[in-house]
């Protein structure tokens, strides 16, 4: 689809036209996928491969508690995946600088794909080992060096005029297998078993390493030569004192840190729905949907004036919607229909914020620092879920389950009221500088690419 602005439709007749603008200025951008068969690759890769992760992301914490009955041990397999993803990320991005991009692909997912088959074998044993799954989970962290490799890919594989759009498709695919995949988990798991779930995990990662076999080599163009402690320094360094990429990444982890729930849908599930596994593939999925839906109607992110006041306020929702969740048992009616509702407006709110949060940083950072400065975002991405999930269990322990994650909620709200009171730069951002945003990106400009 290409680009549309409402001056391309002038001398036509204005009802027809304004509606027509209205609709395809909703619509998602799917020209990268018709300009680039690299990119088709990697986004069918990442649909498969997303899919398979999504299993695992219900089937870890079912089987840890299944085996522990205990959400903290649930928040504990969280963090060590963290820990071992951030190092992978950090990892990652001087890896990708260094070396063949496709080569540092193709070796973590087939990596992967073994993992996967670990974590089958185990659960088919009479006796699964815990520590098995804390090794497995552990390792296929460190996997997280693909993604560092795959953000780089992208800018080589997709025309310069259609990165925003492929960056929206990028978003989408995480979606489609989030959406998918749980669903599917819970059928699994009440259905034929763990052993099952996980062994469709080594098959997905099997195809997509199949699939990103075909790219063509993809050394890094101008790599860093500085040592990986000092390059990575330096992104740290344009993090900390840019105002707006400061706020940015600040309001993302309050959202992460105070709600972020998942690691307690297991104890919910069995707990206060007094529901079976299907209901817990259900909870990891609505966020998914909100999301998906968010997604496809994204259009008008590319217009908004006030860019950094919609992300707070995006940002805000999503803290209410998880704290009514933690309230779904008093809701008149079947409380899993409201925790699915306010899940998925949970899930939107979340998307909205992401593409705004990714806007923002691409807009402000300098070119040399781009791959950098997504690094250190994706390494906070990493260890705020897992400070998060450890929030959630012993929160849990000290009020429950429901009261927890509404208190969390109600703590990221204030949270993100707070960094838009003290964080004025953060407030007056705009991807429009004449709405108020060009004094926000100073710093970094001039910038060749503008």
């Amino acid at each position: 689809m290409a680009s549309l602005t409402y001056s391309d439709t002038e001398g036509a007749d204005p009802d027809t036209t304004r509606k027509e603008w209205a609709m395809r200025s909703l619509m998602i951008d799917v020209s990268p996928l018709r300009a680039s068969p690299e990119f088709r690759l990697v986004f069918g890769a990442r649909i498969v491969s997303l899919f398979g992760i999504a299993l695992t992301t219900v089937g870890v914490p079912w089987q840890v508690y299944e085996m522990t009955r205990s959400s903290l041990a649930v928040s504990l397999a969280a963090a060590v995946v963290g820990v071992t993803t951030l190092v992978g990320t950090l990892a990652g991005g001087v890896i990708a600088d260094r070396f063949d991009r496709r080569t540092v692909i193709l070796a973590s997912r087939g990596t992967a794909a073994v993992v996967f088959a670990v974590l089958a074998v185990n659960a088919a044993v009479p006796s699964p080992q815990l520590w098995v799954l804390y090794l497995c989970v552990a390792v296929n962290g460190g996997t997280a060096v693909s993604q560092s490799a795959l953000m780089a890919v992208t800018p080589a594989i997709v025309p310069r005029d259609q990165l925003a759009a492929a960056g929206a498709l990028v978003a989408l695919s995480t979606q489609i297998g989030a959406v998918v995949g749980p669903s599917v988990a819970g059928l699994l798991i009440a259905g034929p078993g763990l052993t099952v779930n996980f062994g469709l995990c080594a098959v997905a990662s099997a195809v997509t390493t199949t699939l990103l076999w075909f790219l063509p080599p993809l050394p890094p163009q101008g790599g860093t030569k500085a040592h990986p402690l000092a390059a990575i320094r330096e992104g740290a360094a344009f993090v900390a004192r840019n105002p707006v990429v400061r706020g940015v990444l600040l309001v993302d982890v309050a959202a992460m840190l105070f709600a972020l729930p998942q690691v307690l849908f297991p104890q919910v599930v069995v707990e206060v729905l007094e529901r079976g596994p299907e209901a817990a593939g259900l909870l990891y999925t609505a966020p998914a949907v909100g999301a998906m839906i968010a997604a496809l109607t994204s259009g008008w992110t590319t217009t908004v004036r006030h860019t950094g006041r919609v992300l707070l306020v995006a940002v805000g929702l999503y803290g209410a919607a998880i704290g009514l969740f933690g309230l779904s048992p008093a809701m008149p009616g079947d409380p899993l229909v409201w925790a699915l509702g306010f899940l998925a407006v949970a899930g939107a709110s979340d998307m909205v914020s992401e593409i705004l949060r990714r806007a923002l940083l691409a807009d402000v950072t300098p070119d040399h620092l781009q791959g950098r400065v997504s690094s250190v975002w994706l390494a906070q991405a990493t260890v705020g879920p897992s400070a998060g999930g450890v929030e959630a269990g012993v929160a849990s322990r000290l009020l429950g389950p429901g009261p927890a994650i509404a208190a969390g909620g109600a703590v990221c709200v204030v949270a993100t009221a707070a960094l838009a009171t003290f964080l004025p730069p953060l407030r007056r951002a705009s991807l429009h500088h004449d709405a108020g945003g060009a004094d926000e990106r100073s710093e970094a400009a001039p910038r060749e690419a503008r």
